[in-house]
């Protein structure tokens, strides 16, 4: 008989297991935290949308749409028709589908957050994967510069509570439509002189999207690139004062920038405002968070016309910094493990486990097997390697006088004492480790 074929996650789209799991959570709750002390509210949606939705509200000549997502014909219908799909490249594009389709802002103005994971058929290296996982901030209805100026705060708020200290901001504004129209001719005009020098990917986009080829990364057309035509020369007065009192803001709460006139991110619904934080600690993949400005949006894919900005970070690639700069991420581990030497004891073991844990104390029980629970000395091995602070010896005389041995394995290791079993909620606090 022939051996089964061993079955392995898709290229790209990885496990995430303990203990690394638990540096994500870690991550989650710095997060929430940070969110909740900006009054920023959960929002979660499908990762799977009508393609059409990214189509239209991305560009239909972004490197997205074009080459990296997943998107497929759903089974017909009794009446012959296929919705086309697409697992969610990005999730901007989703959050304000939510919005528009369930009237959210008919009161005013809304703040969410959202985590989960994306999906782009790209080479997958380090720090970019084909499922990746990305935490964003939205803010709908708000049209204020200095609500730009708080995203890029809330993001600058989440680096300092997690302990990341070798980012750079750069930012850049893109005006609005007809400024960018105006931008756009003097690069098609100024592209065309210089055509032998474009590579194939600039050709391709040089009428249907020419300001995605000032963020090419060929060498060999930069010093092009730095010549080009430069879209602040194209703003007008409403548009370079929105962006000076973005500047303002941030400069008046000590967070250092950059203006780059060449970041014009990879979407097309992005106008005046745009940002990136930016590290060199992860090679290639420099990019921790990015985002702008889009009010147009919501109009585009069929809501009341609302302003909205928002950004998102890369939650592999900021797990990665974490570790470069050495930030110390907590491992959970129990408060106490339980050791019980006779099986006669688990009853009694259990129901004490029970209380202790309903009062709030984490507690490891020792299972054994087919053999049976293990020696003592085996079963104190394993409490020692599961970190937990104090052993729950549950053996045949403390039972049968109603009690339980608490062993500390840490500080004050050997010290131990006895407790009744009747009673758990009288002592459990003394389990607990410090916060």
């Amino acid at each position: 008989m022939s051996k089964p074929l061993r079955i392995t996650a898709v290229k790209g789209m990885n496990d995430i297991l303990p203990p690394e799991s638990a540096r994500w959570e870690w991550l989650e709750a710095v997060v929430r935290r940070a969110m909740a002390a900006h009054a920023f509210r959960n929002v979660r949606t499908p990762i799977m949308e009508h393609t059409q939705l990214f189509t239209r509200g991305l560009g239909e000549v972004t490197d997205i749409v074009e080459k990296e997502m997943y998107s497929f014909e759903d089974r017909q219908d009794q009446h012959g028709h296929a919705d086309h799909l697409s697992l969610r490249p990005e999730n901007t594009a989703g959050v304000v589908r939510a919005a528009a389709e369930h009237n959210l802002l008919y009161d005013g103005g809304k703040r969410l957050y959202y985590m989960g994971p994306m999906f782009r058929r790209e080479r997958p290296q380090r720090g970019r994967y084909r499922q990746f996982h990305q935490i964003g901030a939205e803010a709908l209805g708000f049209g204020g510069p200095e609500v730009d100026a708080e995203l890029i705060l809330l993001a600058a708020h989440l680096w300092a509570e997690l302990g990341i200290r070798h980012w750079r901001l750069e930012l850049n504004c893109l005006g609005q439509p007809d400024e960018r129209r105006g931008h756009r001719a003097a690069l098609i005009a100024y592209f065309e002189a210089h055509q032998g020098q474009l590579d194939e990917d600039a050709r391709r986009r040089l009428h249907s999207n020419p300001l995605r080829i000032l963020d090419t990364k060929n060498p060999a057309m930069q010093a092009l690139v730095e010549g080009a035509p430069k879209l602040i020369d194209h703003l007008g007065e409403a548009s370079r004062a929105h962006f000076q009192a973005v500047q303002d803001v941030l400069a008046a709460n000590g967070i250092a920038f950059a203006i780059n006139p060449r970041l014009v991110r990879g979407l097309d619904y992005y106008n005046l405002t745009v940002f990136e934080f930016i590290t060199e600690h992860l090679g290639a993949q420099g990019t921790l968070c990015g985002g702008g400005r889009y009010d147009y949006l919501i109009e585009q894919i069929g809501g009341k016309p609302a302003p909205a900005v928002g950004w998102a970070l890369g939650v592999e690639r900021v797990l990665e910094l974490l570790k470069e700069e050495g930030v110390a991420v907590p491992d959970p581990v129990p408060d106490a493990y339980a050791v019980i030497p006779d099986a006669g004891g688990v009853p009694q073991a259990m129901r004490c486990l029970r209380a202790l844990r309903a009062r709030g104390v984490a507690v490891q029980m020792h299972a054994g097997g087919e053999a049976g629970l293990g020696s003592m000395k085996s079963q104190f091995k394993k409490a020692d390697g599961s970190g937990a602070r104090f052993a729950l010896i549950f053996g045949a005389d403390e039972v049968a006088a109603g009690e339980v041995t608490v062993k500390a394995l840490r500080d004050g290791a050997g010290a131990q004492a006895r407790r009744p079993l009747a009673d758990p909620a009288t002592w459990a606090d003394s389990l607990k480790s410090p916060a």
